[in-house]
């Protein structure tokens, strides 16, 4: 709803209970390479970007691309940083700690925190490698990808410029719902159940699981999230890492968690905010452009199109990679 973050879908199915083998392959004029990289003790996997006509002997400004919730770097975000390397930029897609290729323990966990420690460890690594201009690296952030990119940016200051898609503060969407507007009552119901499940896991209970897009078909979700089951749990987007399961207890970590709060005082950098005039979270968008203390921000909205256009949508991934490449080429 993260992209797939689509915590309004767990709200849902709280208050209710893939085979895709869609890859993001490497664009003609440029080159993939497989990667893992440390985050303390973890092994975290990432596809390196390299662009057309590279050269190890120069230095080129890099960008870590941060998948949706629930998502995996094959998806929309391989899919901007393959774009992005095809527009002289090295792009590095990695899975999120707990998630995807990536180790962590328990799977599926989803603590937006640690993906910003993630954030934190793929700068690490692109500091590392003897192309990257480590004076010139930049973050983009996908739907919930977005909030933990924000969220990481205020404070890791080798993140010279800022930009999202189809931005979402995962914390505040599974507060308030995907609409904004669900009330601290749904908050506390869900939050109980969650400390009922909490107890019973502590005394042998198996964990439960809870999707983050509906099922395809269900038309009582919202459009966003009727287009993000589209995505996910089809052959369009889906992929055999991305299984549309967090757990159970992952929900308090999402409940406290504030993506865009200091954004008023740290978040400085040059800052690009894309999001579909039709989207149901154009909401977080208009909330940080707002609040942010960068002095050269934008938000840049994209007429006609939805929160899941953006992900691969002919008509509006043009659009916004031609935005991208003009705001990074400026910044970095």
């Amino acid at each position: 709803m993260k992209s797939k973050i689509f915590l309004v879908a767990l709200l849902a199915t709280l208050t209710a209970g893939l085979k895709a083998t869609a890859q993001t392959s490497a664009g003609k004029n440029t080159t993939v390479q497989a990667v893992t990289f440390k985050k303390d003790n973890l092994n975290l996997a990432g596809n390196v970007y390299l662009p057309a006509g590279f050269d190890k002997n120069k230095k080129y400004p890099a960008i870590v691309v941060v998948h949706p919730g629930g998502g995996v770097k094959e998806q929309t975000a391989g899919l901007y940083a393959q774009q992005l390397a095809e527009n002289g930029f090295v792009a590095l897609a990695f899975d999120a700690s707990h998630q995807g290729a990536s180790e962590g323990l328990p799977r599926f966990l989803d603590n937006p925190m640690n993906r910003v420690g993630d954030i934190y460890s793929a700068v690490d690594y692109l500091v590392t490698l003897p192309y990257v201009d480590a004076a010139c690296i930049g973050g983009m952030g996908i739907c919930a990808g977005s909030g933990t990119t924000v969220k990481a940016a205020m404070t890791e200051r080798r993140i010279k410029a800022l930009a999202t898609v189809s931005a979402v503060d995962v914390g505040a969407a599974t507060r308030k719902g995907w609409d904004g507007k669900a009330s601290a009552a749904e908050q506390i119901a869900i939050l109980e159940a969650v400390a009922k499940q909490r107890t019973a896991e502590a005394t042998g209970t198996a964990p439960v699981y809870v999707p983050y897009v509906p099922e395809v078909g269900d038309k009582t979700a919202p459009l966003d999230l009727q287009e993000a089951a589209d995505y996910y749990r089809t052959s369009r987007g889906g992929h055999p890492n991305s299984q549309n399961k967090m757990l159970l207890t992952s929900l308090p970590y999402l409940v406290s968690f504030n993506g865009f709060d200091g954004a008023d005082q740290l978040l400085t950098q040059p800052l690009l905010l894309i999001a579909g005039s039709e989207a149901g979270s154009l909401w977080h968008s208009q909330e940080l452009i707002t609040k942010a203390a960068s002095k050269d921000k934008e938000l840049f909205i994209i007429k006609g199109a939805t929160h899941m256009d953006l992900y691969d949508g002919k008509q509006y991934v043009p659009q916004v990679t031609k935005k991208l490449t003009g705001f990074f080429a400026k910044n970095l």
